[in-house]
């Protein structure tokens, strides 16, 4: 178990390299970008691929920060 969520944990660190940090808006697309990542890679979670999980989390953020240009690597997340 410990073992899977290490593999899932580097995982989502190495899809956050292309979500760079920001400003406040930007660090919070990370943070909920981390946290409903790491669901959807769970035992218990819907499969979902990486760019429906940073739509899900940008509508999220973006309800907050209307006026916000998230940035993210969009050839990455195609």
């Amino acid at each position: 178990m410990a073992t899977k969520l290490k593999l899932m944990r580097e995982k989502v660190r190495q899809e956050l390299q292309h979500i760079p940090k920001g400003p406040l808006p930007q660090g919070e697309l990370r943070m909920t970008y981390w946290a409903r990542r790491m669901h959807s890679l769970g035992m218990k979670s819907v499969d979902k691929t990486r760019k429906q999980v940073l739509s899900e989390c940008i509508s999220q953020v973006a309800g907050e920060y209307p006026d916000h240009k998230f940035v993210y690597d969009e050839e990455f997340f195609r």
